[in-house]
């Protein structure tokens, strides 16, 4: 049998009133359930706002947390409806770019169709930039103009090419460390202080190492030593 999906629930309301009294969001909640009665799954964690829809992630800290889970579990972000979550169509491709899955439970289809489309349109549009540029180069030549060798492939660019790849790679490393950095913090506090100790919570949490398998001791000594 396979395991259960996982998701990460995020609830937003617009105004106080509304977070006090509970209005929007327990049809909110029963939207969400609904869909995991009919397509299965498990809630893993849930946050809500009390915040406009037109901010960024970054400016709603519950969201930033949300997604932040999403990437420690290797979860899909669940929201009642598209407009609980952003009004701004980049902000979709934002979450689609950094490999957040997003699942809407009124219109599950949209993340297929809708998002999907955007960033097809976005791959469109750079395909033609890069034919413009073939074409350009093409009619350069026929010109005589001699091209030479391109500037990437020479050795110095190829030597900064590869420091740069090693540099993505580490800002990678850091991101996910900072991730994982509430997780770690709450298991430390309930007394995991040996690194196999959170190397096996973590396990038990189903929360996948850097390279998607099991953790292991050494992998959490790397991990805290980024966070330090």
């Amino acid at each position: 049998m396979s395991p259960a999906k996982k998701y990460v629930a995020y609830y937003r309301v617009s105004t106080r009133k509304q977070g006090r009294s509970g209005l929007g969001l327990d049809a909110q909640q029963h939207s969400v359930e609904e869909h995991l009665r009919q397509a299965g799954g498990r809630i893993i964690k849930a946050f809500k706002e009390v915040e406009s829809g037109k901010k960024s992630d970054r400016e709603r800290p519950q969201l930033h947390q949300a997604l932040q889970m999403c990437r420690v579990y290797g979860a899909t972000l669940l929201v009642a409806k598209f407009d609980r979550l952003s009004r701004d169509a980049a902000f979709l491709l934002t979450l689609k770019a950094g490999k957040v899955p997003l699942v809407a439970a009124d219109m599950p289809e949209v993340n297929e169709d809708i998002v999907g489309f955007m960033a097809i349109v976005a791959q469109m549009e750079g395909r033609q930039a890069s034919a413009r540029t073939k074409a350009a180069l093409a009619a350069a030549k026929r010109r005589g103009v001699q091209l030479g060798t391109p500037e990437n492939l020479k050795p110095h660019h190829q030597r900064e090419g590869r420091a740069k790849g090693r540099r993505v790679r580490s800002i990678k490393a850091r991101e996910r460390a900072e991730d994982l950095r509430a997780t770690l913090v709450e298991m430390q506090e309930r007394g995991v202080a040996s690194l196999r100790g959170l190397a096996l919570a973590l396990n038990r949490e189903d929360i996948r190492a850097p390279r998607g398998g099991p953790w292991s001791p050494v992998q959490v000594k790397r991990v805290l030593a980024r966070l330090n």
